[in-house]
């Protein structure tokens, strides 16, 4: 997968926002997965807008919490169900919500291991029953693939076989450390973020009918005073050239 955007792509997105005279300081979070597309795109934006961006990034229910606290921010990316209940809460702007881009969940392996055959369902079944360990982010930390994760593997795990064989992370071990490490046949994760470690490698997308997709959604907070700015923003994300750049990391833009 090429993750390299050329500079005529990045001068052509900066043609998609014109500059503001009141530039804005704005506060976002957003998922870990979002992070190697918004490294990329969010330089560009306050070179052509003159906003400037601070990011964090997280699981994507922890970082629906931080708003849902009341902590001062004026941008949520995070998956889709979270987003419909933060607008449910009053806790961002009825209507402001956006799809940004899609993405699936990947199977990834220590860089230089066997990779297991997960091209069908079929052979995605026997890489399960044969595993001697698989692992994922605890889905109790919020992150929404771990969550698909944890869904898909309870409905092929009837016997209990799958769960005895299966590590979750806790937030003080990360995922990609684990794996990296070895004594682990393959883990799973959101396919952008398998690609920002170097020490694994990416086996392929979990196969139909059993991959399931995580909608970001991006959501203006109810106590910003930056509606501007956050129209300019999305603007800029739905750009073609920043459809590229995320389609380089393994997103599907909308």
């Amino acid at each position: 997968m090429n993750r390299v955007v050329s500079a005529a792509a990045v001068l052509l997105l900066c043609a998609f926002v014109p500059v503001i005279a009141n530039a804005a300081d704005i506060k976002m979070l957003s998922p870990g997965a979002t992070q190697g597309v918004l490294k990329q795109l969010l330089p560009q934006f306050e070179q052509s807008s003159g906003h400037r961006v601070a990011i964090t990034y997280g699981p994507a229910g922890n970082i629906a919490n931080r708003v849902r606290k009341g902590e001062e921010v004026d941008i949520l990316i995070t998956s889709e169900p979270q987003a419909e209940r933060l607008r449910k809460e009053g806790k961002t702007v009825d209507g402001s919500q956006a799809i940004v881009a899609k993405v699936g969940i990947g199977l990834f392996v220590r860089k230089g291991d066997p990779k297991p055959d997960v091209s069908t369902a079929a052979a995605f079944e026997r890489a399960l029953a044969t595993a001697k360990v698989i692992a994922y982010a605890d889905p109790k930390l919020g992150g929404s693939a771990s969550i698909l994760v944890a869904g898909i593997l309870s409905k092929l795990d009837v016997t209990g076989s799958i769960g005895a064989r299966t590590r979750l992370v806790p937030p003080a071990k990360p995922l990609v450390d684990l794996v990296a490490g070895g004594g682990v046949d393959f883990g799973f994760q959101p396919v952008a973020q398998i690609f920002l470690d170097p020490r694994i490698e990416y086996v392929g997308p979990i196969p139909a009918p059993y991959q399931q997709y995580t909608n970001y959604v991006a959501n203006l907070v109810a106590t910003s005073k930056q509606p501007d700015a956050y129209k300019a923003l999305l603007t800029f994300l739905d750009a073609p050239a920043a459809a590229k750049v995320w389609r380089s990391q393994g997103f599907e833009p909308r």
